[in-house]
Order: C-alpha cells, then sequence, then structure tokens
C-alpha cells in the first residue's frame, strides 16, 4: 500500500513559487480575457487549459466540488492555481506524480482540504475589493491573508506567498482569480511535513500488531469499539495484556472461559462498559504527564485514580486490587497507549462478579424452610414457573411463608386442605394467577426503591400498592388486608426476595373465589327455573331487562316456568308460548303483567313482610303479603301465589320465587278472567 503523502524536504515548499514563476511565461494558455459571466466557476474553469489541473484535483477529489462551484445560488471567490502550481507541488511529493494517485479515501480527503482552501463561499471579493493585511476565511475553514505589496499576494501556512498571476475572471456566480503556488494550510502542512505523520498507525491498529494483546483485540472487536479507537482522538489507553484478561475469567469462574462466553445483551453491554473504563477520551495523557488524582473515563460517571507508588504510578480502580503499569508511551496517530498488567474493573464489573455467587430466586426459595409451601405452590401450578424464576431476570418477588399459606388455604374452606388440592386445569389456573400476582418483572426493586403510595403492575397484570409506615414495607392487594414485609432484601443473581406474611390475591381471583352478586336479570339467567320470565322480559320488548339491571332497589316476585306454563295453559290455544305474544297490543299486556311482579325503591325481605302488607307495584295496581302459616303473595285474581323460594339477593334488589304468574286487575278483564271482589 502507498505511503501517506510526505513532503520531500520542508526546505522544497520555498521552491514551490520560484518553480512557478520560472514557468508562468511558458504557459501560453493562462486566460486573457477577465469577464465570462454566463459561465460559472466551474465552467470557466473547465474551458480554460491553463486550469486543467485544477479542474482534475475537484474530480479527483471526489467531494461534491464541482457541483457547488457550478451552482448560481451560491457566491464564491476562487484563488484558482495553474497548471504549473499544481505541476511544483506534485513534483515536491514522494510517490505522487499525478492527481490520480490521490486514489485512497484519506488521500481524496486530503486532496478536497487544499481546494477548499481556495475558496471562500458568500462573496464575489474582485481584487479592488481586497484590502492589505486582510484576513479571509476559506471553505476548509483556516484563514488566508491578503498582501499588496508589489501586486497581490495571497499568505496561506507556508513562508511563501502566492501572486495573483490574473485578477478578477468574472463567473455568473462569482470571480476567479488565478495563482501561481497551491496554497496549503496549516491542517495540511502538519500531516505533509511528519507533525502527525500519516503513516502511524491507529490505537487499533496497535493493539492488532501486539501479540501480547491478543485478547484485547478480540474484546475491542467484540464490544464493536474499533470504529470509536480508531476515530480522531486523542485517546489514553491503558491496555490489558492477555495475561490480564487470563486472570479475569479465572476470576469469573468456570462459566467463563473465554470471550465467547459473553453472550447475553448484559454481558456484551458489561464487556463494552470495562473497555470504556480504560480508555481517557479527549487527551493524551503520556508517562510524563502522569499526575496523582482521579481522571474520568470513556464510561461516563467512572474515573480511575492514578496513583504515586514509588517513582512510578499504579491505576487504581472499584475493586482492591490496583494495576501495574508495564510499559509506557506506545504512541499512536490518535493517541497513546500504555500496557497494565490488569483488567480495571468499573463498580458494574464489581456488581457482576459479586452476583456471580448469588442464588436464583428459586434456589433461594428451596434453601429458605420457611418458603417451602412457596416453592410447593410453584411446582403444584404446573405452568413453567420455577423455570421461569429461575431465569435472566430481573425480577422482584414478593415471596409468602409457609404461615401465609396455610391462612390462604383456611379461609378457602374445607375443599383445599393443601396445595395438592388444586388439581384440575382450572384450580392450576387460578393458582398461576395468584402467584404471578407476586412476581414484578423486568426490575430488582430493593425497599430503598419503593415509595410509598407507588403501583407496581405484577406479571398477573394487576398492580400491588406499597405502603410504608414506621420503617416497615406493606404490601396492598385487591383484599383489605395488607402484607408486611418481615425480611427485605434478599439478593439473588436473578432479582431480590422480599418475604411477606400474606399471600396477595388480585381481584381477578377474589372474584373467582368469590363472584360478584349478579343483578337481578343476572340472578334470573343463572336459575334454570326462571328461563321462561327471561324470556318474557325480553318478548315484551320494553326495556324491563335494562330497567331490571339498573341501580334499583327492587323486591321482584318472580314466577316459575311452571307458573308460565300455567298461564299460558289459561289463555288457551291462541298462546302456545310466550312468541305468542306477538302484536305490539299483546307485548304490551305483557309489559303489564311483568312490571305487576315488580315493587321499586326498596328491596323487601320475607322477614319484613307483615299480614295483609300493601305493596304497590311499577304496574301501578298493588300486591297484598300474606304472612300467616307460610308467605303468599295475593293480586286481583282469585287464586295467592306461594312464595316458594324467598330472599335471593341481587345486587340491586331482592327476588322472591312465586309458584303463580300475579295478574292485575286490568289484565284480568282484558284477557276475560274472573277478578277477586
Amino acid at each position: 500500500m502507498k505511503k501517506f503523502i510526505r513532503l520531500k524536504n520542508l526546505v522544497l515548499l520555498a521552491a514551490f513559487s520560484m518553480f512557478a514563476l520560472s514557468c508562468d511565461n511558458d504557459d501560453t494558455d493562462v486566460v486573457d480575457r477577465n469577464d465570462d459571466t454566463n459561465n460559472t466557476i466551474a465552467a470557466v474553469a473547465t474551458g480554460e487549459s491553463s486550469l486543467s489541473s485544477l479542474v482534475a484535483a475537484l474530480v479527483q477529489a471526489d467531494a461534491g466540488l464541482v457541483e457547488a462551484l457550478s451552482d448560481n445560488d451560491k457566491t464564491y471567490t476562487v484563488f484558482a492555481p495553474t497548471n504549473a502550481a499544481f505541476d511544483a507541488l506534485l513534483g515536491n511529493l514522494d510517490g505522487y506524480d499525478s492527481l490520480e494517485d490521490f486514489d485512497t479515501d484519506e488521500e481524496k480527503a486530503l486532496l478536497a482540504k487544499i481546494l477548499t482552501y481556495h475558496v471562500v463561499a458568500g462573496i464575489a471579493a474582485k481584487s479592488t475589493d481586497l484590502s492589505d493585511e486582510q484576513t479571509i476565511e476559506t471553505l476548509q475553514g483556516e484563514d488566508v491573508t491578503v498582501s499588496l505589496d508589489g501586486g497581490v499576494f495571497i499568505q496561506d501556512a507556508t513562508d511563501m506567498d502566492a501572486q495573483v498571476t490574473l485578477p478578477d475572471v468574472m463567473a455568473s456566480n462569482g470571480v476567479v482569480h488565478l495563482i501561481d503556488k497551491v496554497l496549503l494550510p496549516q491542517e495540511v502542512l502538519d500531516a505533509l511535513s511528519g507533525d502527525e505523520e500519516m503513516d502511524s498507525k491507529n490505537l487499533v491498529e496497535i493493539v492488532v500488531e501486539t501479540e501480547a494483546l491478543s485478547i484485547l483485540e478480540a474484546a475491542v472487536i467484540k464490544a464493536g469499539l474499533v470504529e470509536t479507537l480508531s476515530s480522531d482522538g486523542p485517546f489514553t489507553v491503558f491496555a490489558p495484556t492477555d495475561d490480564a484478561f487470563v486472570a479475569l475469567l479465572g476470576i469469573l469462574g468456570d462459566d467463563y472461559n473465554g470471550l465467547d462466553d459473553f453472550d447475553t445483551d448484559a454481558e456484551m453491554m458489561l464487556l463494552k462498559d470495562i473497555l470504556l473504563y480504560h480508555v481517557i477520551a479527549g487527551a493524551e495523557v503520556k508517562e510524563a504527564d502522569l499526575a496523582e488524582g482521579s481522571v474520568e473515563t470513556a464510561l461516563a460517571g467512572n474515573a480511575i485514580e492514578v496513583i504515586a507508588s514509588g517513582d512510578t504510578f499504579v491505576i487504581g480502580d472499584a475493586s482492591d486490587t490496583d494495576a501495574n503499569i508495564t510499559g509506557t508511551d506506545i504512541m499512536a496517530s490518535n493517541g497513546v497507549a500504555h500496557t497494565i498488567d490488569k483488567v480495571l474493573l468499573p463498580q458494574s464489573a464489581i456488581d457482576f462478579v459479586a452476583s456471580l455467587s448469588l442464588k436464583t430466586i428459586v434456589e433461594i426459595a428451596v434453601e429458605t424452610d420457611d418458603l417451602s409451601l412457596l416453592v410447593g405452590a410453584l411446582q403444584q401450578a404446573d405452568a413453567g414457573l420455577v423455570e421461569t424464576l429461575s431465569g435472566d431476570g430481573p425480577f422482584t418477588v414478593f415471596a409468602p411463608t409457609n404461615d401465609a399459606f396455610v391462612a390462604l388455604l383456611g379461609a378457602l374452606g374445607d375443599d383445599y386442605n393443601s396445595l395438592s388440592d388444586f388439581d384440575t386445569a382450572e384450580e392450576k389456573e387460578l393458582l398461576v394467577k395468584v402467584l404471578t400476582y407476586h412476581v414484578v418483572s423486568g426490575t430488582a426493586a430493593f425497599s430503598t426503591d419503593l415509595s410509598n403510595g407507588q403501583m407496581i403492575q405484577t406479571v398477573q397484570g394487576e398492580n400491588v400498592g406499597i405502603n410504608i409506615k414506621d420503617g416497615t414495607v406493606h404490601v396492598e392487594d385487591a383484599t383489605n388486608e395488607n402484607a408486611s414485609v418481615v425480611l427485605p432484601n434478599v439478593e439473588a443473581s436473578n432479582g431480590v426476595v422480599h418475604v411477606i406474611n400474606k399471600v396477595l390475591l388480585p381481584q381477578e381471583v377474589l372474584d373467582i373465589l368469590n363472584p360478584p352478586t349478579p343483578n337481578i336479570v343476572g340472578l334470573a339467567q343463572s336459575v334454570p327455573d326462571l328461563s321462561l320470565l327471561v324470556d318474557a322480559l325480553i318478548q315484551a320488548d320494553a326495556g324491563l331487562v335494562d330497567v331490571l339491571s339498573g341501580d334499583g332497589p327492587f323486591t321482584v316476585f318472580a314466577p316459575t316456568n311452571a307458573a308460565f306454563a300455567d298461564l299460558l295453559d289459561a289463555l288457551g290455544p291462541d298462546y302456545n308460548s310466550l312468541a305468542d305474544f306477538d302484536t305490539d297490543a299483546e307485548k304490551e299486556l305483557l309489559a303489564t303483567v311483568l312490571t305487576y311482579h315488580v315493587v321499586a325503591g326498596a328491596a323487601v325481605a320475607s322477614g319484613d313482610l307483615t299480614d295483609h302488607q300493601e305493596l304497590v307495584t311499577v304496574q301501578g295496581e298493588s300486591l297484598f303479603a300474606l304472612t300467616s302459616h307460610s308467605i303468599r303473595i295475593r293480586d286481583r285474581s282469585t287464586t295467592d301465589a306461594n312464595v316458594a323460594l324467598a330472599d335471593q339477593i341481587a345486587s340491586n334488589g331482592i327476588v322472591h320465587v312465586v309458584n303463580k304468574v300475579l295478574l292485575p286487575q286490568v289484565v284480568l278483564e282484558a284477557l276475560g278472567l274472573p277478578v277477586r271482589h
């Protein structure tokens, strides 16, 4: 590979202008006119053979400069080196016979820096606009200086000025001044002269070529830091040797035999953190620059300590063991490296090493006698919870004690004497809901991370609440009784366990164990012997289902299916089913019958009824309660109804099941049936 550009000798810079001047008289193609306002600067240069090298350079740089100088929406002043000026530059560059030798990305970038140093953006400055000792910022970023002593001269970063040999060539988007020398900014001079040798290796290349740093090389590649440590810098790198990495792997244990074992996202992030902890960004700290004190590293928020030790220094990290510096001042193009005999560990790495000796949440539960029923519940649920809580996590687990599970079983009644009684698919699913309500996924929340009034979503889906009182953490579930944390902050490798004195119950489980009281319609729907009553409510098509699903309270006397069958028999062959109430008049009649069974505004229990008590119905007529011997309900027909099943509680009232459809006088008269006198 061709070496980066280097001047044969700095003294040759002084020859540039002399060589260019000697060639001026031989350049027969020099522009001899000062006006081409119909063409852009790029077109003007292309049309002049004396500027063909400039055009070739613009193309070779491949940086969009031709396009820029062809833009009529922009204005430029261009100091345009002649062909002779470019010949002088190439003649004094080692290994560059033509502009085509600028063929690598780095060399094209350097050529672009040279060319943009000849361009001033935003103005079209004629020679008459220039003043002596005027400084002008170029597109490259550095300034050129104008000298008007004996002509128009342009001073660059060298000791030799360029002379304007033909000023004020006007173009449609600016002005061109031909000059007899290629201008060089300090940035390019530094590269050409060796102040910043472009053939020196960057830090990554040095690591790659150093046999004792092969593991560091692999680590940098694995962590995706090659591009970072190959960039401009400057960086100072404390480079652990292979022996240092082997020692670290030994500390980590049998699960870490090489870098390949850093394969999870968390481990990859840890490896990157460790490597960044060895880098000081933005500074080149040589051995002579080392001084005692704390130094921030490229790992944000983490510093290393430079510690005096005899006539040298050691490097302190978050561990108790310092690193010795074994090699110093390995210079690179983008910084300096020092080899050390230990991998430096930030606090995150110390925490990781400590976590390796921790047990998983499941292992902790298995080894804790007072959590044996929790372990049994996890196994009985048969839903992979043991495997889940043995995984990476992190998890926060509120772990009920054995006494807490015994209390739950006692509250569930005789059907649940042990966890093995959760033996059907439905019961196991219920147990899963209970257990996952004790687990928070994605965080290891220690007691110091919890706050009073905090709500935390569990794996089951519902929240638990945190109540902190007198320094004790209490956990609120869907019941009226909180759990207390009796042993907080049992750290696990995959989270944290807080032991609690109660099994937490979500609302979903409470609803299953104690189904909510249905409203009157729901109650009727749940009783098979009231199915014809439900059908009648629907058939009447008078919004009665919605009414009896409302707030109430209501007292409903609910006729059985047999009661409706008796009514249909009494009505004759035209009424074989409730569907025969199909005209508007018949539906209205049916609604009148049904509302005669409803008392609004009170839920009257059977024990509150008194003999001959009048009950005004929603229909408007009254019913009468008869309480001697048994409870009967008297309507306007000649036969009383017996209450077959009293006091069925609904959320919006009370239902008494009766063995007869109650009929008001208006319906009896409409149907031609006998009325009680």
